[in-house]
């Protein structure tokens, strides 16, 4: 599990006085820029990346400006050439947004989904939710049903 801690900013907030939905996301892909790393060091997207080809955010509880919030990030499923993160959103002490994001290895010149490579997929693994973890067969199924979305793209 990857963690990153968030000081909201007074500007994230809303006129209800609590962070605006549109902060989350934002938020989720900062936490996400380990993994991004992983597949380009050195942050040159022309050589390949990911996109972001899914994403989904469900609001639990206000989520508010002077306290610090955490983001944790799991591996939710590895495909060919797709995963799935799980981001969950922390502030004292409880939960007040969850997330998903789906990420396809994506080559720019090809224009296509390309496979993960061993060594990227070896480190997704790593970070891999322990529920999804304890059912490998519920995550080949689900692999099918993402690589057959890949191929009918």
């Amino acid at each position: 599990m990857l963690t990153l801690t968030i000081n909201p900013r007074f500007s994230d907030t809303d006129a209800l006085g609590h962070i605006n939905n549109t902060v989350v996301p934002v938020w989720f892909l900062e936490a996400r820029e380990p993994i991004l790393r992983w597949f380009q060091p050195d942050v040159d997207f022309r050589q390949g990346g990911l996109a972001l080809v899914r994403t989904e955010i469900d609001y639990l509880a206000e989520t508010r400006f002077g306290q610090p919030v955490q983001v944790t990030t799991e591996v939710q499923r590895i495909g060919n050439s797709s995963f799935v993160l799980a981001h969950t959103l922390h502030q004292a002490g409880r939960v007040t947004a969850r997330g998903v994001a789906t990420l396809v290895n994506f080559d720019p010149v090809a224009r296509r989904a390309v496979p993960i490579p061993e060594a990227i997929r070896a480190q997704l693994a790593a970070h891999m939710a322990a529920d999804m973890a304890a059912h490998p067969s519920e995550q080949k199924s689900e692999d099918s049903k993402q690589e057959n979305r890949e191929q009918d793209r």
